[in-house]
This record gives C-alpha cells, structure tokens and sequence, in this order.
C-alpha cells in the first residue's frame, strides 16, 4: 500500500513507499559487495564516472578501464525506464526547472565531492560500512550542509 504526505507549508507531494525502498536498499547493499568482491572496487558514484573514460597505464601503454564503469553508470541511466516497464508507472522528476541554478548547483556538488575525496555513495554506503573515519568525518558534513540548505531555501528564502 503506498501512502501519500504532503508537506502543509510546501505542498510537496512525497510518497512513502517502504517495501520499494526496502527493495532498493537490498539491491543497493548487494551491488556494492558485489562490487567489491568481485573487482575490488567502492561503488562511489562520482569516481566510477570520472573514471568511465580515463586512460590508466599497464606497462606497455595505456588501458581503457571503463567497460565495468561504464556499464555501472549505464545500469543507474536505466533503472527507471526498466522499472516504467515493469509497471512502476511514471517515475516523477521533483527538481526546479532552473537551468542555471541547477547548473551551479551541479558545479558545487562536482566541487564537493573533489575536495572530500568522493560522494554520498563512496563515503556513506562504503565508507561507514567499513568504519572509516574520514568518510564518517565526510557524510556528518554531507548530512549538516544538506540540512542548512533546506532550513535556508524552505525557511529563509521562502522556497
């Protein structure tokens, strides 16, 4: 049974779906030891992009190691239109159609994730599962920054 709230100040519209995000998380947990075991690599989403074309050296040259990286990101593109087949219906894309703030936005996001050594995936998902202090360090100021920022755009700016 899918309940729906809405947000009385906002009227934003947020579905709760717990046996789908149940689901999700399995997959998500399963995919990362997944990962790991078989290549021996964190499913940290923004280096698994970085790293979709980049060239690494092998001795005698340099070696394309994107296949898997690409196919990683490939795999993220897809999971909606795979689950609109299956009946998931419409998956509704809840961002502001702001280009150019969405634009900086992205910068920064890109920005943050270079300067803490990677993103909410590599730090949260890997990083606290394998009790690391700087990715634990990182996501506490993932979780702070997001949280100012929705005090800021809901609260003081009135969005």
């Amino acid at each position: 049974m899918q309940r729906s709230m809405t947000d009385m100040e906002t009227g934003v519209l947020t579905a709760f779906t717990p046996w789908a995000s149940l689901g999700g998380g399995v997959l998500l947990g399963l995919s990362t030891v997944m990962l790991m075991a078989l290549l021996g690599r964190i499913a940290g989403i923004s280096g698994i992009t970085a790293g979709a074309f980049a060239l690494v050296p092998d001795g005698k040259g340099f070696l394309a190691e994107g296949g898997w990286r690409v196919a990683f990101v490939a795999g993220l593109v897809a999971a909606p239109m795979v689950m609109g087949v299956f009946g998931a219906g419409e998956i509704a894309q809840t961002v502001p159609d702001n280009l150019p703030l969405m634009a900086v936005a992205g910068v920064l996001v890109g920005l943050g994730a270079g300067l803490g050594s990677g993103c909410t995936s590599g730090h949260g998902v890997c990083g606290l599962a394998r009790l690391s202090p700087r990715s634990l360090a990182s996501v506490l100021t993932f979780m702070a920054s997001g949280a100012v920022m929705v005090a800021v755009l809901r609260h003081g700016l009135g969005g």
